[in-house]
C-alpha cells in the first residue's frame, strides 16, 4: 500500500502563505514525532547566538535530521510547531527565513503553528521547533 499525504484546504478559503491548513495522511504505516529542537550542534552547543535566522536554520536542520534518521524525507513532515521567544524577531526576519526554509523543505508546506513563549529551557535559544512526520 502506498502512503499519500494530501493538503486539506476548505473551499472558499484564501490559500495560506507558507503552510497548509491541514494535512491528511492516507494509509500511514509509521509516524515519527521529534522532540523540540533548538539550534544545537551535535555536541549540544548553541549556534547562532543572538541571530534568529541562524537559529531557525539549525533548529529546522535538527528536526529533519531526526526525521531522516527514522527513514523519512523532508516531504514526509506533516506538522511543525515553532516556539519563539520574540514574535517580532520572526516577523522582522521573515523575508530571510523563506530561503532558509526552502533550503531544507523545498516547496513542501506542512501544517504549522507559531507560538510566542516567555522563554525556552536552553539559555540563549530564540526558537524551538518540533515536528511530526508520516513515513511510508
Amino acid at each position: 500500500m502506498t502512503m499519500r499525504i494530501d493538503v486539506v484546504q476548505p473551499p472558499g478559503w484564501a490559500p495560506p502563505k507558507g503552510y497548509a491548513n491541514g494535512v491528511l495522511v492516507k494509509d500511514p504505516s509509521r509516524f515519527v514525532y521529534t522532540a523540540g529542537q533548538v539550534a544545537w550542534d551535535a555536541e549540544q552547543n548553541l549556534v547562532g547566538e543572538g541571530d534568529f535566522v541562524a537559529q531557525f536554520d539549525q533548529a529546522l536542520a535538527n528536526v529533519l535530521a531526526v526525521v531522516q534518521q527514522a527513514g523519512g524525507l523532508p516531504q514526509h513532515t506533516v506538522r511543525l510547531t515553532m516556539y519563539v521567544t520574540d514574535k517580532q524577531a520572526y516577523l522582522d526576519r521573515a523575508k530571510e527565513l523563506g530561503p532558509v526554509y526552502r533550503k531544507h523543505m523545498g516547496n513542501h508546506y506542512p501544517a504549522m503553528a507559531l507560538v510566542e513563549v516567555k522563554g525556552l529551557l536552553e539559555p540563549g535559544a530564540m526558537i524551538e521547533i518540533e515536528g511530526t512526520a508520516a513515513l511510508p
